[in-house]
């Protein structure tokens, strides 16, 4: 079995050590429900055709439809997609969702495609999968390199293979297509909600706690941006490209401004001098509290012995490898585990598909208070039981999370999953 997942299911394994699980409920969750491979052959602008490997996971559905995005990526394979799957099961049990986990995934280079060919891959794919996906069955949302756009195109493409409209088979979708108010912001804003809600217990006071955000994308800057107006100072942000630091603040929207009309960060507004680093020398720089909000294993045995931030929110997906985890306990540095502080992504698709289903549909003030009200007792529930169990808080996490599967897996009886 391919590192990514055997690492992931290592993480299952250790919660299981601190509760009483059913064997037969362990025997369910080692491997998804089912995977489905596809080869997506896709006409060019030049008149060529190109097949793209794309693939859907959907690991598994005991408490309800399966959940989970779909990112384009050169560097999307099956491994990769069967763990994010994984993880998404563990997310929408800890956010006490009726989800199960899916992810779907595409290789290929979204940024060399014109609009047409992205938007002609992006109907193949729902073409090649419409039989796998159903707003009962599994519902894709965005991940990288996908947007409202692309979502647009894919539920309009099932609903003329269904031959009438329904939105609720994808979310994230644009606001005029059945998409949700408070959706951009969901997942940076759900990060934010559970840092200002523990930040007492972490230690943290706003106006002397210095942030440090790997990941300037819609994720990281919603939260900078929350937070900064909370009084936090942001000291450090980061690209795909380059770092920047200021240890006397940065303005997150200010610096957006800078990016969207320069194309980077370097000679982004700041208040003192602004260093240029690289995204591995601003994960180890001097701050408080460090959100990891771009791409999985940033944080490893190589660099965790040299992480300052006493507390790391992940937001995004498996940003710190097992190992990491380990010396980061250790060194009694706390990491808020990415299946709980970047769950309001999925929270929020799961208000968009409650509204696609009913019909009605609720303003942002109402979206952020659910958010608010869904996110903050879980999160409470996670450092209770770290606490109460004396484990780190993505063990507690696994084990909320766990329990709840657990629990599912059973009331549905014997028959029903482990008949011949």
């Amino acid at each position: 079995m391919a590192k990514l997942f055997s690492e992931a299911k290592r993480r299952l394994k250790l919660a299981a050590s601190h509760i009483k699980v059913d064997p037969d409920v362990m025997e369910k969750l080692k491997y998804p429900k089912e995977t489905l491979a596809a080869s997506l052959l896709v006409r060019m602008d030049d008149g060529s055709r190109r097949s793209f490997k794309a693939w859907r996971c959907r690991y598994d559905d005991t408490r309800g439809p399966t959940k989970g995005g779909i990112r384009y990526h050169p560097s999307v394979r099956l491994d990769e997609v069967m763990t994010l799957a994984f993880w998404m099961t563990f997310k929408c049990a800890v956010a006490n969702l009726p989800y199960g986990g899916a992810k779907g995934g595409v290789a290929v280079d979204a940024n060399k495609l014109s609009k047409a060919e992205l938007e002609r891959l992006s109907r193949a794919y729902v073409k090649a999968f419409s039989q796998f996906i159903g707003p009962d069955r599994d519902i894709p949302a965005p991940d990288m390199y996908t947007n409202p756009m692309v979502m647009g195109w894919m539920a309009d493409e099932y609903g003329s293979i269904l031959g009438q409209p329904s939105p609720a088979v994808i979310t994230g979708k644009p606001i005029e297509l059945g998409g949700s108010a408070g959706r951009t912001d969901a997942t940076g804003r759900g990060g934010y909600l559970i840092i200002r809600n523990l930040e007492q217990e972490f230690g943290l006071d706003p106006e002397n706690t210095k942030v440090v955000i790997q990941g300037f994308g819609n994720v990281g800057y919603h939260c900078a941006k929350l937070l900064h107006d909370d009084g936090y100072k942001i000291v450090g942000v980061s690209d795909s490209k380059i770092a920047i630091y200021d240890p006397d603040g940065l303005d997150p929207i200010a610096v957006l401004e800078h990016k969207n009309k320069t194309g980077t960060l370097e000679g982004a507004p700041s208040h003192s001098k602004l260093s240029i680093m690289t995204n591995e020398e601003l994960l180890i720089t001097e701050c408080d509290l460090l959100i990891p909000a771009a791409l999985e294993n940033q944080i490893t045995e190589k660099n965790a012995a040299n992480i300052q931030a006493k507390i790391i929110c992940e937001l995004a997906n498996g940003p710190v490898n097992p190992a990491a985890d380990k010396i980061l306990n250790d060194n009694n540095q706390i990491v808020v585990p990415d299946i709980l502080s970047n769950s309001g992504g999925v929270i929020v698709s799961y208000f968009e598909w409650v509204q696609n289903k009913a019909g009605f549909y609720w303003d942002v003030a109402k979206i952020h208070g659910r958010l608010k009200e869904k996110i903050e007792p879980e999160a409470r529930r996670v450092w209770d039981l770290s606490k109460e169990k004396e484990i780190d808080m993505r063990t507690a996490a696994y084990v909320l999370a766990l329990q709840r599967l657990s629990t599912a897996v059973t009331s549905h009886g014997t028959k029903a999953y482990f008949s011949s």
